[in-house]
């Protein structure tokens, strides 16, 4: 699956062109890897992703092409959620 369709339907990030935005300014990895947004991602991915002060990593638990509210948060883990200063970019 597409990393922005991904991001939309787990309900990460609300809008598929805002996650499109976010990967094309280099702020999203999978597996250590810098993303584009028509990245694929599988299950068992760890994916970090940069939006404003604050790093969230995610594993990669199950791909749907859509689901429901309370299906969502099943879609991942989140592994870590950090604030981070507005300077620092991805490691």
């Amino acid at each position: 699956m597409r990393l922005d369709k991904f991001l939309k339907v787990s309900r990460i990030i609300k809008r598929r062109t805002v996650a499109k935005e976010v990967a094309d300014k280099g702020r999203i990895q999978i597996n250590g890897l810098l993303a584009k947004s028509s990245s694929n991602v599988k299950i068992g991915d760890q994916v970090k992703i940069q939006f404003g002060n604050k790093l969230l990593e995610i594993k990669v638990m199950e791909l749907h092409d859509s689901t429901k509210k309370e299906d969502a948060e099943k879609m991942y883990q989140v592994i870590s959620e950090t604030r981070v200063d507005n300077s620092s970019n991805l490691d």
